[in-house]
């Protein structure tokens, strides 16, 4: 398969603490990719180096072979990446539809000057944008949420109107960030299907989950972190027999600096 994303030596340092150490993977076109460890282990300062959020003092990041921009978060995005949050970051107060289409405008062609003067072929493109947000409404299954104020919506409706405002940017790369974080079982299981449809799609998908189980029957492969080092990277079965997982999961000490380096 293609490689997608390749991190070379990846070091990230907070002060004192070193979140992230020498971490290496590649992820390949069209796999689910799963990112996991115990609390504290560096996922998510991972997530912020990839997505531009954080600048890593050693290390680089390659995506379709061209080196990434670290500091850059829209950068990366126009690049093909997009992201959903551990904690859920919506337009409250903006409808359900005009928080997926707040995530299309980032590919627009049109100029401030032609939308400020609503030009023929300004109205055209939002009418475009419009049409676009209302179809991955429905690709999430929301769409009769259209008009719904974001804030008003339930908990597994936000997360599914986050990952369908992510798919607005065109991405290659879709990271998910715990996205069955606080789902019921049935919940869980309709986002499994989900991320599975947009593997389909032709969307990588980027994932890290606390749910060993979505994840071990998901993902193609894995990485696993333990105190900012990678530990293992293989497929499902092999890291389940990993000892070094084993030892990281159950033996406890990878809670100790949870504040820390998650």
């Amino acid at each position: 398969m293609i490689t997608l994303l390749e991190a070379r030596n990846i070091t990230k340092r907070f002060g004192g603490l070193t979140a992230l150490s020498d971490v290496s993977l590649t992820i390949r076109k069209g796999e689910v990719y799963g990112l996991i460890g115990p609390n504290g282990a560096g996922k998510t300062t991972f997530f912020n180096v990839l997505t531009g959020a954080y600048v890593p003092e050693e290390g680089e990041l390659v995506f379709n072979g061209t080196e990434l921009p670290t500091g850059k978060p829209h950068l990366v995005v126009a690049a093909g990446i997009a992201r959903t949050f551990q904690n859920i970051r919506l337009f409250r107060e903006m409808t359900a539809l005009e928080n997926v289409m707040a995530g299309h405008h980032i590919r627009s062609r049109a100029n401030p000057f032609s939308i400020l003067l609503q030009t023929r072929k300004a109205r055209e493109e939002e009418h475009l944008i419009t049409e676009r947000a209302f179809e991955l409404l429905r690709y999430v299954g929301i769409e009769r949420f259209a008009d719904t104020v974001s804030k008003n919506l339930s908990y597994g409706d936000q997360r599914r109107l986050e990952i369908a405002r992510a798919l607005a940017t065109e991405p290659q790369l879709l990271a998910l960030d715990e996205p069955a974080a606080g789902m019921n079982a049935t919940e869980t299981a309709k986002l499994r299907e989900l991320v599975q449809t947009i593997r389909h799609d032709g969307v990588t998908v980027l994932l890290i989950e606390h749910d060993v189980k979505l994840v071990m029957g998901l993902c193609d492969r894995l990485a696993v972190l333990d105190f900012g080092k990678k530990i293992a990277e293989d497929v499902p079965a092999m890291v389940q027999q990993n000892d070094a997982v084993i030892a990281a999961y159950l033996g406890g000490h990878g809670t100790a600096k949870a504040g820390a380096a998650a």
